[in-house]
């Protein structure tokens, strides 16, 4: 045990090519007794891979049913072992479904997938579908394995087509098997249109789809994934304006922010974004970036200028004592002032906000130059633009894309 100890001295200092040297009997002790240190016993489940003595196997599996085990051990056993068949009945409990330690439901879902059990297929496919990488793995590894256990013909089956998520798994059954499905560019899900353009592969084959889509959203999903086989911003550009230069109209939304904003975002939001938003940003030019320093301070001389007393800047990341974003704050007052006494400069334009519109930041900030973005303006919510904002990905409001942070 003192061996193992050695190798794994502490949490991030890991020995795992050490580990895989010593014993598998050794390694499965270990990891047997819950006294020991749950991240070095998770540590040997990993060197344990291929090489687990089948006279350890049911000491290790009372760890996996064991609800007082430590999450990540059990997570790392049924990947170990989550392909054992009298694990199956356990696995299918309806007492499963109170598992709520983190990840454990995805683990469980695997293994059923791992084990042939066609009933765990629909929740498999919703794991799949997950914004989250980590549980789109789990679902995308138990639908793998529930696939070669029983066929995808029968998985297909169990699932149908009517939800969005069943779909994705049809048409990526339907790409690994070498079939055409250009024609999900057209599916009235954008999530399921989106994954439909990422797995597009002949220029040749979207330009004639372009010619037959049902849809203007499906021409644009086209003309978005053939730039990004191409990378022909001209053709994208000629082919937006054949379709009328289709765009997501905001109200209240005028030029000069929305060409911040587009600019800004779209070229990564989120999968159920509407590609009028990705093909904008494609076929506009960016508006030129701000000199940051030197409208800070302009800013900064400004304030002070109007006998506020200004602190120098500090990024927003800075400010809040972590993440990052596109802003930074200035608080003036001579120390600080109170705590409403501060405006946000953002890094997207020239454009200022603070906690109130007549705060006494306005005038002079908009004497320097920068345009005050004022409540009305703040609260217009950009509507199909999906962006992460703290877990959610979802369309946000104006003052939180300009004034955007991030933990």
């Amino acid at each position: 045990m003192r061996t193992i100890e050695k190798l794994l001295p502490d949490v991030g200092r890991m020995d795992t090519a050490g580990l895989r040297e010593v014993r598998a009997e050794d390694l499965a002790r270990y990891v047997g007794a819950s006294r020991h240190a749950w991240w070095r016993r998770r540590a040997c489940v990993a060197a344990l891979a291929g090489r687990v003595p089948e006279r350890r196997v049911e000491e290790l599996l009372v760890r996996i049913r064991d609800p007082r085990e430590v999450a990540e051990v059990r997570i790392a056993l049924l990947d170990l072992l989550g392909d054992r068949a009298e694990l199956l009945p356990w696995l299918r409990h309806e007492d499963r479904r109170q598992e709520g330690a983190y990840g454990l439901r995805e683990a469980l879902l695997k293994a059923r997938g791992r084990l042939g059990d066609l009933t765990a297929a629909r929740e498999l496919a919703t794991l799949a579908a997950s914004p989250w990488r980590h549980v789109e793995a789990a679902g995308e590894a138990g639908l793998d394995g529930l696939v070669e256990r029983v066929g995808a013909a029968a998985v297909l089956a169990e699932l149908g087509e009517e939800r969005p998520e069943d779909r994705v798994f049809r048409i990526l059954t339907r790409y690994r098997a070498d079939e055409d499905v250009t024609d999900a560019l057209a599916d009235p899900d954008r999530s399921v249109a989106f994954l439909a353009q990422r797995l597009q592969s002949d220029p040749a084959r979207l330009r004639a789809y372009l010619g037959e889509a049902p849809t203007v959203e499906a021409a644009l999903w086209a003309a978005y994934a053939l730039y990004g086989l191409t990378d022909d911003a001209a053709e994208t550009r000629l082919i937006h304006g054949e379709l009328g230069r289709p765009r997501v109209e905001v109200p209240g939304l005028d030029e000069e922010v929305r060409r911040a904003i587009v600019h800004a975002y779209a070229p990564e939001c989120q999968r159920p974004s509407d590609p009028r938003w990705r093909v904008e940003a494609l076929c506009t030019d960016p508006p030129e970036p701000p000199d940051q320093e030197a409208l800070l301070a302009r800013a900064t001389a400004a304030l002070a200028a109007a006998g506020l007393d200004p602190l120098p800047p500090v990024h927003c990341g800075d400010h809040h004592q972590q993440g990052d974003g596109t802003y930074h704050v200035i608080r003036y007052g001579g120390d600080g002032g109170e705590e409403e006494d501060l405006v946000s400069v953002s890094i997207l334009g020239p454009f200022a906000t603070g906690p109130e519109d007549d705060c006494a930041a306005r005038p002079a900030l908009e004497a320097a130059g920068l345009r005050w973005i004022d409540g009305e303006t703040g609260s217009v919510l950009v509507t199909g633009l999906h962006v992460y904002y703290f877990g959610s990905r979802e369309p946000l409001t104006v003052d939180t894309l300009l004034f955007y942070w991030q933990d």
